[in-house]
């Protein structure tokens, strides 16, 4: 297996993106979505982290996760929670649900947690799914509305994100 280089900040916030397998538009199903769920709750149980934004969409999804102090390993959280979401469906070995492999990246700091935060809000606007986020159900957007962070109609102009390279 290879080794790749991966950054690594204990108690810190990073942005991930996974991708199904071939692309195929599944992740929103009703049982693949209740079976990310558990698996992520499972996960957590045992390997806790925070989830602090999230969008799941029909072929891809986003997030950002908080780690526990002194713990960087969202590596063995993720293992776990793609072989836990396959196990939960009885995928046998051979079928595939994820891509191999994940984007992630390590939060610097408050902006660049705002930036992707608003990235993963709007990600289904992009992809021409809905007019707004707020019509979007697989979302913590509507978490960010209770919280006060978001007014309800919400909305972004795709300039605001520039080049698309969210801090990098």
């Amino acid at each position: 297996m290879s080794n790749y280089r991966r950054a690594r900040a204990p108690g810190g916030s990073y942005f991930f993106m996974l991708v199904a397998h071939k692309r195929r538009p599944v992740l929103v199903n009703d049982n693949v979505r209740a079976a990310l769920r558990a698996a992520v709750q499972a996960v957590r149980t045992e390997h806790p982290f925070f989830v602090e934004a999230w969008v799941l969409l029909p072929e891809h999804l986003h997030c950002l996760w908080r780690l526990p102090e002194g713990d960087a390993d969202y590596s063995l959280r993720w293992a776990k929670i793609k072989r836990l979401t396959r196990h939960i469906l009885g995928m046998s070995a051979r079928e595939k649900l994820w891509q191999p492999r994940y984007w992630e990246h390590c939060i610097r700091d408050e902006n660049d947690f705002a930036r992707h935060a608003d990235y993963i809000h709007w990600n289904p606007v992009k992809h021409g799914l809905v007019r707004c986020a707020a019509d979007w159900p697989y979302s913590t957007f509507h978490r960010f509305v209770a919280a006060g962070m978001y007014p309800k109609d919400w909305s972004i102009a795709e300039d605001e994100f520039g080049d698309g390279k969210f801090g990098e």
